[in-house]
């Protein structure tokens, strides 16, 4: 406005009357527009700080970095678990007693930088070569690549965690784990000497080899720690519970935290700024398991050689208002404000919506909640959506993966039908 002000009075030809309608306009109708702006953003602070957005405290990021990498006083991205970071060694006693038993026996774990595609074509029946290298000799033998189930199961009891602690759940963009698998000894032709020193053990993994990494690990932004009850508990106004206070003012308060109910009952948490109440029906003080979910970026994302991958929606009006009430999808605008939500425009943009009575057989996208069952309706009876995406971009690794998780959130708003993904 004062711009429009200003170059109105620039266009008068009578000089002494535009420094007149200037000095008129400078004293009272630019200050009359400062404060109308001024209120005007006040206002808009007033709306927003209403909607309050605690959905971003549990945004979960996750990534993959080199053992050597990993950055330990980091207070944002750990390992999914504490003994990933640790070198493993391999006993030669465990390997001979399982060649005995014919047990098969984990070797280690890697990671394969490959697509989704090809990721299904990992076949963990056939065996491949290899050599176990001791301070004696050179052993042939075979092992095979074995699905990695642990790094799933973790978000599987992070989702039971969200249920209990009556968070709203939100699809973990979990590009990463789907791609590691772990290495067993299936065989050798020879007999070991258990006092033998085992220097390295080598294989090829054929089609697979040239995508084969060791020493990968997964990090994501959750913590656990065991803190005490501050006090002694206090009996609740039903007689039947007691309030146990957790101070969480040193971790901080712009991370989300959640009571894993571990070796304590608890009913419910209250939280507050900078502390948690939980109502348990136990009374004596203990040791309470909160799990953080870290929001203190670090210089970890920025020197990080791979993507780091969120569920974090953009901060927008639309979308706090949105989640702040049960929402019925009716339209593709809808999908597309849901699928845009999460700043990944870069990667895809959605083309158009089908339903279907028959699956894509050449399936692009998996399901990232496939821990969350449906009691109630019949999945024979569900018909397919087949969401279509063009790439805006070039393909990598995960860019099926990522498109797995758009297809995955809106499939939360689609319980009667079963959503498929499509790069076209």
């Amino acid at each position: 406005m004062k711009e429009l002000i200003l170059e109105k009075l620039s266009k008068m030809e009578d000089l002494e009357q535009r420094k007149m309608l200037k000095d008129i306009m400078s004293s009272l109708f630019v200050n009359l527009i400062d404060y109308q702006e001024n209120e005007s953003k006040r206002l808009v602070e007033r709306v927003f700080s209403e909607i309050e957005d605690t959905e971003k405290k549990y945004d979960v990021y996750i990534t993959v970095c080199h053992k050597n990498d990993f950055d330990p006083v980091s207070e944002f991205l750990f390992p999914f678990f504490e003994e990933d970071v640790l070198e493993k060694k391999v006993d030669m006693k465990e390997i001979v007693k399982g060649l005995y038993n014919k047990e098969t026996l984990k070797l280690f774990t890697v990671f394969l930088k490959c697509d989704y595609k090809k990721i299904c074509k990992v076949n963990q029946n056939k065996r491949y070569k290899g050599t176990l290298i001791t301070d004696f000799g050179r052993y042939p033998i075979t092992v095979r690549l074995v699905k990695n189930e642990a790094y799933t199961d973790q978000i599987k009891k992070l989702y039971e965690v969200f249920q209990k602690n009556e968070i709203p759940w939100r699809t973990i963009n979990n590009p990463y784990t789907n791609k590691f698998f772990d290495i067993f000894l299936d065989s050798c032709d020879v007999s070991l000497d258990e006092n033998e020193e085992i220097k390295e053990i080598v294989f090829d993994l054929e089609e697979y080899e040239e995508y084969k990494m060791i020493d990968i690990i997964p990090l994501w932004n959750i913590k656990k720690h065991w803190l005490k009850t501050d006090g002694f508990p206090m009996p609740t106004m039903d007689r039947l519970n007691f309030e146990h206070i957790i101070s969480i003012k040193k971790l901080g308060s712009e991370s989300g935290y959640l009571v894993e109910e571990s070796e304590h009952i608890f009913r419910y948490v209250n939280r507050s700024d900078g502390e948690l109440s939980i109502i348990s029906p136990e009374e004596k003080a203990g040791d309470w398991c909160i799990v953080q979910v870290s929001q203190r970026k670090d210089d970890t994302v920025k020197n990080n050689k791979y993507e780091v991958a969120s569920n974090s929606r953009k901060e927008s009006f639309i979308n706090k208002f949105a989640n702040r009430q049960a929402y019925v999808i009716r339209t593709k605008g809808e999908i597309t404000r849901v699928v845009n939500s999460f700043g990944y425009s870069k990667y895809f943009e959605m083309e158009d919506v089908e339903i279907r009575s028959f699956s894509d057989p050449n399936g692009q996208t998996y399901d990232m909640n496939f821990f969350i069952t449906d009691d109630i309706r019949v999945g024979n009876d569900k018909k397919f959506m087949a969401i279509k995406f063009k790439k805006n971009a070039e393909e990598t690794f995960i860019t099926y993966d990522l498109l797995s998780f758009l297809v995955s959130e809106v499939q939360m708003y689609f319980p009667e039908y079963k959503c498929e993904g499509v790069l076209i």
